[in-house]
């Protein structure tokens, strides 16, 4: 496949698939302007339940990031019948371990909120809140691993349009429920899960279609199943390693001071801005690798990780330019002062330097997982945190201050991490045993 070719694949898959990314922190951001309006104690209360639904769900995400290479290797191999019915396998997976986090969660969710230490007012709302959206979990895992098996059909678009349509009746409902039904922040959550639930209609019906237009059991399979549990345990394992590193950051920031703690808030923030193209540079690679191991191209797969890589460093480059130049001011739109501003400016620099790392470090992942080498891949997770913890106990043993102090943490996580991940991830494509092709 010539070059523009490949370049107008990846561009096909990858925005149609930043889209529909965007479209989930759509639904909390959405949640939280109608819930401001009800007062302070509502709109902490959603703090706390939004920050225990995000764990689960970024625990969770490995359903889609397993589903994509199943049935993406089955579908390069002409398989299509056997994809969709791999794809179907993990729907079963997700809706399995829905409801009993949906149970587990509803009768945790008390608990859960108390290790907050948050006023009884607060509490309360945050109890209601999270107790409703438990009842989202299932759906929320449906929509996953749907996601993936049309990305490993190499069809993101119709993701897009169920994430913007379901966004639009998250909207409308909430504020029924919220002012036309009087119902509070319980509102909130009931339309969301409303929003959710009608989302996993959609992607039924979608599905179905599949099923029938290629011959696929729509029953779950023994095999099936235990496949994607499998590769599944390795993403999840790999998942938690991402989210140790993140939770010890915030914990170290945390220790430096309050300033530091809300200067990396920014920081991290932008860095989590600019994941999503990446991320969708990611979901691109996924779905083309999967595909081209299924057909047995190998140099196609080359071709893929050589433009993806490319990409990968050019956006870094774009994007960290970016950064540097408006570093200044960044500062000053999150927060509006001046001090803080310049605390800041130093920790958006290393940010910036470490751009082009990032994008490559995004892009690798994706490869990877669309090589189906999850195993690796959790491997790789605990090594990158070898070199990384020790680093960060350095600055929480001398809690430097001010700017430096929060410089030295973002060294810690965007140099020293990111590039223990390309490290990792570097020398795994260097060599041939993630190559392995087939259904």
């Amino acid at each position: 496949m010539p070059a523009p070719t490949l370049n107008r694949e990846i561009l096909r898959l990858a925005v149609p698939a930043l889209g529909a990314l965007i479209a989930e922190p759509l639904f909390l951001i959405a949640d939280s302007a109608m819930i401001g309006h009800l007062g302070v104690e509502p709109l902490a209360g959603l703090g706390i339940a939004s920050a225990v639904l995000q764990t689960i769900v970024g625990l969770m995400v490995f359903l889609a990031y397993s589903t994509t290479p199943a049935v993406a290797r089955r579908f390069g191999a002409g398989a299509h019948g056997d994809a969709v019915s791999a794809g179907i396998d993990g729907l079963w997976l997700a809706l399995g371990l829905g409801a009993l986090l949906a149970v587990a969660g509803s009768w945790l969710t008390p608990p859960a909120v108390a290790l907050f230490g948050a006023t009884p007012e607060v509490a309360e709302q945050a109890e209601i809140y999270l107790s409703l959206s438990m009842w989202g979990l299932p759906a929320m895992l449906i929509v996953f691993a749907a996601t993936g098996l049309l990305r490993g059909m190499q069809d993101t678009v119709t993701p897009l349009w169920i994430a913007g349509a379901g966004f639009g009746a998250n909207i409308l409902l909430n504020a029924l429920f919220i002012y036309g039904f009087g119902w509070g922040i319980a509102g909130s959550a009931a339309g969301t899960v409303v929003a959710q639930w009608a989302m996993v209609g959609a992607y039924v019906v979608v599905v179905g279609r599949l099923a029938r237009r290629h011959a696929a059991s729509v029953l779950p399979r023994r095999d099936g199943l235990r496949g994607s549990a499998r590769s599944g345990g390795w993403l999840f394992l790999r998942t938690v390693s991402l989210r140790v590193a993140l939770l010890v950051t915030v914990a170290v920031a945390t220790a430096v001071g309050t300033d530091e703690l809300a200067g990396w808030q920014v920081a991290f923030t932008m860095f989590s801005t600019a994941a999503f193209a990446l991320d969708a540079l990611a979901i691109a690679a996924q779905a083309l690798i999967g595909k081209g191991l299924g057909a047995g191209d190998e140099p196609f797969v080359r071709r893929v990780l050589g433009r993806t890589v490319a990409w990968g460093v050019w956006f870094g480059v774009i994007v960290g330019g970016l950064v540097a130049a408006s570093s200044g001011v960044l500062g000053l739109l999150f927060t509006g002062d001046s001090e803080l501003a310049a605390l800041i400016q130093p920790a958006l620099l290393v940010l910036a330097v470490a751009q082009p790392i990032c994008g490559v470090v995004f892009v690798l992942d994706g490869v990877l997982i669309g090589a189906g080498d999850a195993k690796y891949l959790a491997i790789a997770g605990v090594l990158n945190l070898v070199p990384y913890l020790p680093a960060l106990l350095i600055v929480w043993w001398l809690q430097p201050t001010g700017a430096i102090g929060l410089m030295w943490l973002a060294v810690c996580f965007f140099g020293v991490y990111m590039l223990a991940r390309l490290a990792t991830l570097g020398w795994r494509v260097r060599g041939a045993a993630w190559l392995t092709a087939g259904a």
